[in-house]
């Protein structure tokens, strides 16, 4: 039975070390919120999930598509989803941290060179039509007007050529209207909030080139960037690249100050680190790979930050998974769980120590029932000698098969040092003896004529395999 019990509990142990490693090698699934569900996001997400389970790697994302980046955003607020694709300007989650930048949309306001529109303040009193992209676009515009002191006119008043100063009217406008705005001299002026080499500000531009009578276009900047993100920390400060719309001369000759947003990818701070680093090290190491399913890909990019401290308190916080990976102070297997092997060889050995005393105490029990026994048998020496009926005799017998079978069974459950079952058979092979001589005293037949002799010769040669053990 004891070898069994430990057969048992070694199969027990085995066991549990190998659900222990299938639990922590199995991949770790993470649910993404992605809005809108046919956006190139959503197509960038799909890809990257699919990259992920071809390769069989430790990171699995559950893709989670939602009708606006709006609901994304709140996917992950309301613990939904644990990564999600976030407009920050839009609506940030008060629990979202920054795993990595899937790309910028700046604000392009392109004018015709004759209106002498240069920079944000100068469309007082004009009218700039809107390429309404996302309802957030027209709130970005907002911001602007506000930290300018600028009032929006709109509705029929947003058209009207004679606007009163301090006043600027807004008309929002779809792709195909753009072209036909300016040539009726609706606005003054174009905004679109895009990518600068994406086609919506490609074809902007274009459109406001077509209408110009020189083909000249002036791209309008945005002074005073820093302060306004002071005011509106959800915009971000960007800049128009000299030549991004080629051109002789190139538009625009210089860099150009403007403001944008971005699409960022975002995840829960209770997630776990370890996971988020995983997914931002694939992602990036990923990116050309991925871009043969959407362009989007080759945008990605890391959130901006000087040290690791700014990184996870800075204007839009950071994740500390994404910062290990961009740090590249990934942990290994022994720094993720330390923590753990530590306690569990200190636990480890405090429990070892209370199974051995545990096992110290049972076998003292154990001992203790032998000693029971071996203490009554001295006791019925003393009894037998002095018996003075055969009737006392009989009931002396009757306890010691008692005493014999008790030990007997106790010697199938329990293992028994041979010197305690030594001294067992010499105690009663010495009660036997007494009974037989004291049967003999009182003119008794005894029931078993076993010879003292015999009984002396066989407890000598019991002892003689003890007597190393005994020295």
């Amino acid at each position: 039975m004891r070898r069994e019990w430990i057969l048992v509990l070694l199969a027990l142990g085995l066991a549990a070390v190998a659900g222990a490693v299938v639990y922590l090698s199995r991949p770790t699934t993470l649910t993404v919120a992605v809005g809108p569900r046919d956006g190139a996001e959503a197509v960038l997400m799909d890809a990257y999930s699919k990259a992920l389970a071809k390769n069989h790697e430790d990171i699995r994302l559950n893709i989670l598509p939602l009708d606006d980046v709006d609901d994304s955003a709140r996917a992950l607020q309301q613990n939904r989803a644990d990564l999600a694709v976030v407009r920050p300007d839009v609506k940030l989650p008060d629990n979202g941290l920054t795993l990595a930048v899937l790309h910028d949309e700046a604000l392009i306001i392109a004018a015709p060179d004759a209106s002498d529109i240069d920079t944000f303040p100068d469309l007082s009193k004009r009218r700039l039509g809107v390429l309404v992209r996302h309802d957030a676009d027209l709130a970005v515009i907002n911001h602007l007007l506000d930290f300018y002191d600028f009032v929006p006119a709109s509705g029929a008043d947003a058209t009207n050529p004679a606007l009163a100063a301090g006043r600027v009217g807004i008309v929002p406008l779809k792709a195909a209207e753009v072209k036909t705005a300016l040539e009726e001299k609706r606005v003054d002026a174009i905004a679109v909030i895009a990518a600068p080499s994406s086609k919506p500000a490609v074809s902007v531009v274009r459109a406001v080139a077509a209408v110009s009578p020189e083909k000249k276009v002036t791209l309008v900047s945005v002074p005073d960037s820093k302060a306004i993100i002071q005011r509106f920390p959800e915009l971000q400060p960007m800049s128009v690249a000299a030549g991004t719309f080629g051109g002789r001369p190139t538009l625009p000759e210089e860099d150009i100050d403007t403001l944008g947003v971005s699409y960022r990818l975002m995840a829960r701070g209770s997630v776990n680190r370890v996971a988020v680093a995983s997914v931002v090290q694939h992602l990036f190491e990923w990116r050309p790979r991925l871009a043969a399913a959407t362009p989007l890909a080759n945008q990605v990019k890391a959130p901006e930050y000087e040290t690791t401290v700014t990184a996870t308190s800075a204007r839009l916080p950071n994740h500390p998974g994404a910062v290990d990976y961009f740090e590249r102070e990934q942990q290994t297997f022994l720094q993720r769980y330390e923590d753990w092997i530590y306690l569990v060889a200190f636990f480890g050995g405090t429990l070892g120590s209370c199974f051995a005393w545990i096992g110290q105490r049972l076998a003292r029990k154990r001992r203790e029932r032998v000693d029971a026994v071996l203490d009554r048998l001295l006791d019925i020496l003393t009894e037998v000698r002095a018996a003075e009926t055969p009737a006392a005799l009989n009931a002396i017998g009757c306890e010691m098969d008692g005493l014999v079978a008790d030990v007997v069974r106790h010697a199938r459950e329990r293992s028994i040092d041979t010197r305690v079952l030594s001294a067992l058979i010499l105690a009663i092979d010495a009660v036997h003896a007494a009974l037989d001589d004291a049967r003999r005293a009182l003119g008794v037949t005894p029931p078993v004529a076993e010879s003292a002799g015999a009984a002396r010769v066989r407890t000598a040669r019991l002892l003689s395999l003890n007597l190393p053990a005994a020295e």
